[in-house]
């Protein structure tokens, strides 16, 4: 979560004119926007692991991860550097994330204790 804050801060501020200059400040905001959304499903993710265990969650976990730094990272680095091949590659990580929420929800649908 801190890194998020620290990079979103550093785009607003410190990459201001450079995002505004080549188009991509939405981009970037794109970016932080689901970096921080995900470290609120990896904080979740942990959270539920105490009451649950399941492969599924920690899977879970993991896929949200490196989701996080496929989808955001790549977007970080295309709007800074403009490299135009890593926007193939930022799909790629939020397939990561959907399979993270989708084995987040698999794990508690069947792992969930039943009373």
């Amino acid at each position: 979560g801190a890194l998020a804050v620290m990079i979103g801060a550093f785009g607003a501020h410190g990459l201001e004119k450079t995002l505004t200059a080549n188009g991509r400040n939405a981009t970037f905001e794109t970016g932080v926007k689901y970096h921080m959304y995900h470290v609120f499903a990896l904080l979740a993710t942990g959270l539920i692991l105490f009451h649950v265990q399941s492969r599924y969650i920690h899977w879970a976990g993991l896929f949200f991860l490196i989701g996080i730094v496929i989808f955001s990272g790549s977007l970080y680095i295309l709007s800074i550097t403009n490299i135009k091949w890593l926007g193939a590659i930022t799909p790629i990580g939020g397939l990561f994330m959907i399979a993270g929420w989708l084995s987040l929800g698999h794990g508690l649908f069947y792992a969930w204790p039943k009373k």
